[in-house]
Parts: C-alpha cells; structure tokens; sequence
C-alpha cells in the first residue's frame, strides 16, 4: 500500500514537473498542446474512490494552473474529465472485476482497448479545457483544429509513457 502511494507521489510530481517546465512551452504550428500530466488521472487506479478521484484530479489541475498561470481553467477540465472517468472506462471495459492490474495501462487492458480509452479520455479533456480557454465558438475552424491537434500529439505523447512505464514493471 505504501509503495503504491510513494509510485503515484513520484509519477506526480515527474508529470507535473514535465509538464511545467517542459511541454508548457511547446506548441507546434500554433495549434498543438501536449498535456502529457492528465496521464496521472488516466493511470489513477479504477477502484479508487470518486471522492479521492475528484480530489487527486483537482488538485493535478490546480498544481498546473499555479505553474501556468491559468486561473484554474486546467482544475476545472481535471475535475470533468475525473467525473466522467468512470464512464468512459466502462464504454471500453464493462468490467472492472477481470482486470488483472487495477491501474488502467497498456498491460492491464491490452493495446486496443487502452488506446481507446486513451484517445476518448484525452480527446474529452482537449475539448473541455479549449472550451474553457476560448469561452466562444467565434473561430470554430481553428478550436476544432486545437482540439484535433492537441489530441494526437498528447495521445501519443501518452502511449509512449504507458508504454515505457508498462515495460519496466
């Protein structure tokens, strides 16, 4: 128990660093954002407790919003995507008591139903946190083009840290 909360402390902390320091200065072509953090709510395991799940997601999104100055716009994205985890979940695997590994990973729901899962949690949390930044639909051409954009680059960006996690366990 207390090796599985040091695990989740110290991928926080390597997310929230990355992201701060790192991917918050990326934007390629002026439309893609990687948010590589929202994989510790991704990775969060399914049987925590929507309480500590809203809590953890917060305050990732609080965290991100102190080191980039954004007015708790990624809290409240963080708090939606958390509400709505369990159900995106449950599209892709109906059930949570096969799994073998609590964590939702690579390894736990195999390749096809993880990148699916992935892709659609990540695809919600883009939408959401665009719709928030932009507050309008005055150049819908260009938010759908961020929402797109955004979404492949940390998708993938996402697969590749599942993938590099799931191989050293």
């Amino acid at each position: 128990m207390t090796k599985t909360i040091f695990q989740f402390l110290l991928l926080f902390i390597i997310l929230i660093l990355l992201q701060a320091i790192v991917f918050n200065n990326i934007c390629l072509f002026g439309v893609a954002v990687p948010f590589v953090f929202i994989y510790f709510i991704v990775h969060l395991p399914v049987t925590i407790s929507s309480n500590w799940l809203l809590t953890l997601s917060f305050l990732t999104g609080l965290t991100i919003d102190i080191f980039a100055n954004t007015q708790g716009m990624n809290s409240l994205a963080c708090t939606i995507v958390a509400m709505c985890r369990h159900n995106i979940l449950h599209w892709y695997f109906p059930r949570e008591d096969e799994l073998t590994i609590p964590e939702p990973s690579i390894r736990s729901l195999g390749i096809e139903v993880f990148s699916k899962y992935l892709f659609t949690f990540v695809l919600f949390y883009c939408t959401i946190i665009f719709l928030i930044e932009s507050f309008s639909f005055f150049n819908i051409f260009r938010l759908l083009l961020r929402i797109l954009c955004s979404t492949l680059l940390t998708f993938l960006l996402l697969l590749g840290v599942d993938s590099m996690l799931s191989q050293r366990r």
